[in-house]
């Protein structure tokens, strides 16, 4: 079993996404100021392509824990993408006044809910940008990586009629914890709700009746931080609000990895769920394409979610899919990988610490990991 000190360090390690530093990467993006109140603290970052005509649509990207806007946009490839085919971004930056680490607050209470904290942040940060620059209010998207892919969760919950899709990368489902310890348990794959419940939170996060956004969702087989069993209720939450748990998946493989696609009855593409065989925690990319750049987090798999999550929104051209697309087989259903249970804390030799004692170095832990105020 674990030590301890084994336990501290995963936690320490919980998020760790950052892609060479907040001030490493040279800036692709511009100061976005007075767009509201901002009760959640947070700064705001923007990238308008010169000459961008109205109603273009509006991506908004979530940053990972300990990454900055401009870290995963030079990453991500989001703004070169963007300058291609004309389509505004917008990218929420966490402060370390709200949390140390910079991870979204996905979890605590006051910052998931409609009309306060960080969520309403993000919502007035959207309307700023559609009133300024006359994007399309019909064509906005969002996508966030880790406890972003978990903030995007929270969006979608709680501002379903701001969305036209959202991408979940590496994230977990909306409402699932509210509590340090629970968000822990959630992130390790225990005591996730079931199918039934996991819509129920979703449809109490605002009045909305529908549509409801398109999803993309992706994860990594080996993912050691989120693992997979998050994925799984993800799409557990979002089929039934489309009305999908009966509907059979479009099967298919892009080299190695996996890709389901739900249609509603029209045909439409309304779900599709990527696993990355082998692929730890992070956002994929292709090494051989000259979107983003591969680093810390942002792994070179051999398929760019940016450049797909565009196509799947139909904010880029067909021409512009993955060349990978052109070799896609048939294949069976991927297995659900197993829920890989939170290391406890146990003293060499595993005799269990006193309860009093592990409970103060585990919040401590928590703190430094970024996971607790």
């Amino acid at each position: 079993m674990p030590s301890i000190a084994d336990t501290i360090a995963r936690l320490k390690a919980v998020h760790t996404q950052a892609g060479g530093g907040p001030s490493a990467i040279p800036s692709r993006l511009a100061r976005l100021g007075g767009f509201g109140s901002n009760p959640g603290g947070l700064a705001a970052f923007c990238h308008v392509p010169p000459g961008l005509p109205a109603h273009a649509p509006l991506v908004v990207v979530l940053h990972g824990c300990t990454q900055s806007a401009a870290g995963y946009d030079h990453g991500s490839g989001w703004s070169q993408l963007a300058d291609r085919h004309g389509f505004a971004l917008l990218y929420p930056e966490q402060a370390r006044e709200n949390n140390p680490n910079l991870c979204f607050n996905w979890f605590l209470p006051g910052d998931i809910g409609r009309e306060g904290g960080e969520a309403l942040s993000i919502a007035q940060m959207v309307r700023h940008m559609l009133a300024t620059h006359r994007l399309d209010p019909r064509r906005v998207f969002i996508t966030g990586l880790s406890a972003g892919g978990a903030m995007t969760s929270v969006m979608l919950a709680t501002y379903p009629e701001l969305f036209a899709g959202g991408a979940v990368i590496a994230g977990l489902p909306y409402g699932v914890a509210r509590t340090v310890p629970e968000a822990l348990d959630r992130m390790r794959g225990r005591g996730l709700p079931g199918a039934s419940q996991l819509e129920s939170l979703v449809r109490g996060a605002s009045a909305h009746e529908g549509p409801w956004p398109s999803l993309s969702l992706w994860h990594g087989s080996a993912d050691p931080t989120v693992t997979a069993a998050n994925a799984e209720a993800v799409l557990a939450q979002w089929r039934g609000l489309h009305g999908l748990r009966q509907v059979e998946p479009v099967r298919s493989a892009i080299g190695r990895h996996s890709r389901l696609v739900w249609h509603d009855r029209a045909g439409t593409p309304k779900i599709e769920s990527f696993t990355l065989a082998g692929m730890g925690h992070g956002t994929p990319l292709s090494g051989t394409d000259d979107l983003g750049h591969p680093g810390a987090y942002m792994l070179d798999v051999g398929i760019s979610s940016t450049r797909h999550i565009a196509r799947f929104w139909q904010i880029t051209p067909a021409e512009a899919a993955l060349e990978e697309t052109a070799r896609e087989q048939p294949t069976a259903q991927p297995a659900a990988q197993p829920a890989r249970p939170f290391p406890g804390a146990a003293r060499p030799g595993g005799q269990a610490a006193p309860s009093a004692g592990v409970g103060k170095v585990i919040e401590d832990a928590l703190r430094a990991a970024g996971l607790m105020r």
